[in-house]
Formats: structure tokens, C-alpha cells, sequence
């Protein structure tokens, strides 16, 4: 299957991509010549990889009848100092609140998401280390 996407520049660092007619901004800061207009293409790539974890760990814990209430994720990136600059760390925070939350299952969840289903974590995973804290409260 193929994915296809298009980006436009609308001006100095300034991109639109539309992405299955949904239109997203992506800029640089100011002092690299931007206008902060919108995110840079690598936070929306970490931004990717947060929304394809979750919705593989909210699937899953549906599966396994976890009755969570509240779920959100933090990723905090090290981007190299040197050319081609990237993230070579990835560590990420998994939140849950609920009902008779089981950590075992969250855990399995969270394990099979980053190893098996999401593939944007497989592909950056093949430049960073990604590790995880998973709190429950």
C-alpha cells in the first residue's frame, strides 16, 4: 500500500502538506530563518509517532477490557548536535488514569505497540534509542 502526501512552500521556510485533505502548517523557528508559522517537520514526526503508540495502546487495552479513563503521552527527543541532525533518544511517557487499571496489561500493551504494530516507532527506532515510563494515577 502507498501513501502519498504533498507539501507546498508558501514562503521563506514555510510549508503546507496535505495529508489526505487534512492541511498541515510546518515552519522553522526564527533563528534559523522561520516564521514559526507552525511546527518543524521533525516535532511533527515525534508528534507521529505519540498518536500511532496511542492509538495502538488504546486499541489494546479495549481488547483487554482496561477501563481507562483519561490517557495521554509526552515525548521528549535528543536531537545530535552534528549534521544530518537527529533524534538518536527518544523517551517517552505513557499517562493513564482509571478504572482498576492493571500495570501488567498497560505494560503488555505498551510493549506490543513500540515492537509490533506501530511502524513510525519501528522506523525511528532504527535511529534512536526509544525507551518508556508508564505512569498510572
Amino acid at each position: 500500500m502507498e501513501h502519498k502526501v504533498s507539501t507546498k512552500w508558501t514562503e521563506g521556510l514555510s510549508f503546507e502538506s496535505d495529508v489526505s485533505g487534512f492541511k498541515v502548517a510546518m515552519d522553522a523557528k526564527p533563528e534559523v530563518g522561520g516564521q514559526n508559522k507552525g511546527p518543524s517537520p521533525k516535532r511533527l514526526m515525534l508528534s507521529s509517532m505519540t498518536g500511532c503508540t496511542a492509538m495502538d495502546v488504546i486499541s489494546l487495552l479495549k481488547k483487554m477490557r482496561q477501563e481507562v479513563t483519561d490517557f495521554e503521552i509526552e515525548a521528549e527527543a535528543r536531537q545530535t548536535d552534528e549534521h544530518p541532525k537527529h533524534y538518536d533518544k527518544i523517551h517517552i511517557t505513557y499517562k493513564f488514569k482509571g478504572n482498576n487499571l492493571d500495570e501488567a496489561k498497560i505494560k503488555k500493551a505498551v510493549n506490543l505497540s513500540l515492537e509490533k504494530y506501530c511502524g513510525i516507532s519501528y522506523m525511528l527506532g532504527k535511529a534512536a534509542k526509544i525507551d518508556y515510563d508508564i505512569v498510572i494515577g
